[in-house]
């Protein structure tokens, strides 16, 4: 395990805000790394910086025991959920794009995009949609639909001179060791003007204040719990501009949010 410092003020000075409940902290289990994953509640210690409020799993695995991890993952539960996604995605394209505007034709880049459900919406409406994925099993999934997925993160994944007008990281920024490092990558990624869509689960939500430690979301796989507050403050210092924040919901089978429950 390594300790490591705030990723948005960089200050080493912070409170336990929920104790670690892993039954080996030592032990890194790949399928806890599942999109899918049912290990709600098992979590590394979880603490808030006493200066900026980033809450954030301290200490961790070792960032390439992580990488490792997430080229390992295999996940045919988020296949079957595939309709759930894809009308989840299909919703979060339209409210992107009430701020984008309409295709034309125009790049956008999907971050962790996984088996390219969101890659191929966004093409499906007119975008020259991409994604980047490390999952091994997730990105031979979406070539096999034809889809162009490039391996690996944005740190190793060489586009050379290439600009996007759109970059988008659906439910990935809570799962990478430096989200600052991603999201000053996105804003060289992108043509000036570009827009950045970055979701991701709220920590201050009143479901998440009222749950306290029994959270769901409070899971192995997840470094980062940001707030509304602490992720604006991050897109702002790494350049961004922020446009609109708020709340999105998902569509889910109700026999896979009944195997959640349980």
């Amino acid at each position: 395990m390594i300790e490591v410092d705030c990723n948005l003020c960089c200050r080493n000075d912070w409170t336990v805000r929920f104790p670690a409940t892993t039954r080996d902290i030592t032990e890194l289990d790949v399928r806890a790394f599942r999109c899918t994953s049912p290990e709600y509640g098992s979590h590394a210690q979880i603490v808030q910086c006493n200066h900026c409020d980033l809450v954030y799993a301290n200490p961790r695995w070792y960032p390439e025991e992580l990488a490792a991890a997430y080229t390992a993952v295999e996940d045919e539960t988020y296949v079957d959920e595939r309709e759930g996604r894809e009308l989840t995605f299909e919703k979060h394209l339209q409210d992107l794009e009430k701020y984008t505007g309409p295709a034309n034709g125009r790049a956008l880049l999907d971050v962790g995009a996984y088996i390219g459900v969101f890659v191929e919406i966004a093409r499906a409406h007119g975008w020259l949609a991409e994604g980047i994925e490390p999952s091994d099993w997730a990105v031979t999934t979406a070539r096999n639909r034809g889809l162009p997925i490039h391996q690996g993160t944005q740190q190793d994944v060489l586009l050379g001179d290439r600009k996007f007008d759109v970059v988008t990281m659906w439910d990935v920024i809570e799962h990478v060791t430096d989200p600052a490092a991603e999201i000053r990558q996105a804003y060289q990624l992108l043509n000036p003007g570009g827009w950045l869509a970055v979701h991701t689960m709220d920590i201050d939500s009143l479901t998440a204040r009222v749950m306290g430690s029994r959270w769901p979301w409070l899971m192995d796989m997840h470094l980062y719990y940001f707030s509304d507050k602490t992720l604006a403050e991050m897109v702002r210092k790494c350049g961004f501009e922020v446009v609109w924040s708020g709340t999105q919901g998902r569509y889910l089978r109700l026999g896979y949010v009944s195997s959640r429950l349980a």
